[in-house]
């Protein structure tokens, strides 16, 4: 299971709303975080980040995953953060990131990838008086999001074996597997896409 998002069936008002509403809410969020200086107020936003996962449902075990992927990076960050810029700047950087991320993986828990990139072609559709493909980017958005949930899971299935061989200290020991099966997972993708006539033209 990818710790940092994919599917979680529900129907709650979150899973309900369309997913072309969601995209745009998540990229003005976005926006509107990095635009943001202030931590009490940056602090409200991942406060709210959090009601909104609590309105969704989403079980304590995908927020466990979540928070076990998120809560290191963004320590290290802060850390960082701390020593290069002072303890304001760091809150700020840190809000920032904690709330975008925890956002995207809300998006990610209660919204289907097909949905995503119909709602990518139906809102790009206009464009293609201008030579725009729709459906080419909505394959884009929907491998992307493929793409992060599957390198996410073969990362900590490789976690997994690594500890259960008692190697965690090695990095040759996570590296080298998760590079071979990461060009694995990439050289069946281009094979399936090749095998459905994706770039032929």
């Amino acid at each position: 299971m990818n710790p940092l998002g994919l599917y979680e069936p529900g129907t709650s008002p979150v899973h309900r709303a369309p997913a072309g509403g969601k995209l745009v809410a998540l990229l003005v969020f976005a926006v509107v975080t990095f635009v943001l200086g202030s931590p009490a107020v940056l602090g409200g936003c991942v406060l709210a980040v959090v009601l909104l996962h609590g309105i969704a449902r989403v079980p304590a075990r995908r927020c466990w995953q979540i928070a076990r992927v998120l809560v290191p990076l963004v320590l290290v960050v802060f850390l960082l953060q701390w020593w290069m810029l002072g303890l304001d700047s760091a809150a700020v950087v840190c809000l920032r990131l904690l709330a975008a991320l925890a956002a995207a993986n809300l998006f990610t828990l209660t919204t289907r990838v097909d949905d995503v990139v119909t709602a990518v072609e139906r809102g790009l559709g206009p464009t293609r008086r201008l030579g725009v493909r729709p459906e080419r980017i909505g394959l884009l958005v929907g491998l992307t999001l493929q793409a992060v949930a599957a390198l996410s899971t073969i990362a900590t299935q490789v976690r997994e074996a690594q500890r259960a061989r008692d190697a965690d200290r090695s990095l040759a020991a996570f590296a080298v597997p998760f590079l071979v099966r990461t060009l694995r997972h990439a050289d069946d993708l281009g094979e399936a896409l090749a095998a459905r006539g994706v770039g032929d033209d």
